[in-house]
């Protein structure tokens, strides 16, 4: 293609979220080429439609859009070709399939799936608990968690509780501090699903030292002491596996991939609780 950017025009009838996440595992397959997005959400009558129209002609590149009416995605296919600009509907091959296996079309709804159903409520609910129980707060609490993480300082602990939340999960995070005890009613816990978390000592180190530098602290520490950070690792490992509780290396691994490996546990933590309940 001999260019190192390439505009990325993403046209959505919603928040857009579906098509970022679908554009951004794509791109991210090319190295040294950068996209250059343009999002465009809740597009939703033809006057914002021509907009966006307007801005594809003037930055002409790839264009992906969900837009379940059909008119509006036959004006911006049009368009699209017009100002040879590739476009694609994501949507539309999905929808086909789940018709031929179902039978039946689709309704049009769009944004359907952000609305205020049980789930989203759920959701909600998960995401107020699992704030409220941020870094070991309320250890009374955790017998109402759906999962409990645990680990040394910066093995991301809360964003990935804060994603397993908006997935529905109740989830608390408690640090492993140098010289305190973890809470005492963890080894009592029945319904949680409790996973250790840790990385090797050049990531939390590397992760730590930019946190210092951030807050303008001082940064020779044991915070960020080799010996120190090895000690921390090796007694949290020390402990997961004394309590036999599953652990997950977060070094190399992105807060969605290690958000899928907890789901992936919890599943089976479940069925395990359901079956002996």
């Amino acid at each position: 293609m001999g260019r190192n950017y390439f505009h990325l025009h993403l046209v959505s009838d919603a928040t857009g979220e579906t098509l970022i996440a679908a554009a951004r595992a794509a791109a991210a397959q090319y190295q040294g080429v950068t996209s250059i997005e343009h999002v465009y959400p809740f597009v939703r009558n033809l006057a914002q439609l021509n907009k966006v129209i307007a801005e594809i002609e003037a930055s002409p590149g790839i264009v992906l859009f969900t837009l379940v009416d059909h008119d509006l995605s036959t004006r911006l296919d049009q368009a699209c070709e017009a100002a040879g600009s590739p476009a694609l509907s994501v949507l539309t091959p999905i929808l086909g399939l789940f018709q031929s296996y179902l039978g039946t079309a689709s309704t049009q709804r769009p944004g359907a799936q952000h609305t205020l159903n049980a789930d989203y409520f759920r959701r909600i609910d998960a995401l107020n608990f699992t704030m409220a129980q941020d870094d070991g707060q309320a250890p009374e609490n955790l017998e109402a968690a759906d999962v409990i993480l645990l680990g040394v300082s910066r093995t991301s602990k809360t964003p990935t509780s804060i994603y397993l939340a908006n997935r529905g999960i109740k989830t608390a995070n408690v640090p492993l501090v140098p010289g305190v005890d973890p809470p005492a009613n963890l080894s009592k816990l029945t319904k949680p699903l409790i996973v250790g978390l840790f990385a090797s000592p050049e990531r939390i180190i590397q992760i730590r030292q930019n946190r210092l530098l951030a807050l303008n602290a001082d940064n020779e520490s044991p915070y960020v002491d080799r010996t120190s950070v090895t000690e921390e690792l090796a007694n949290s490992r020390r402990l997961f596996n004394a309590r036999g509780w599953p652990t997950i290396d977060v070094t190399r691994r992105s807060i969605e991939e290690t958000a899928a490996a907890i789901v992936d546990l919890y599943k089976d933590h479940r069925m395990k609780f359901i079956a002996q309940g």
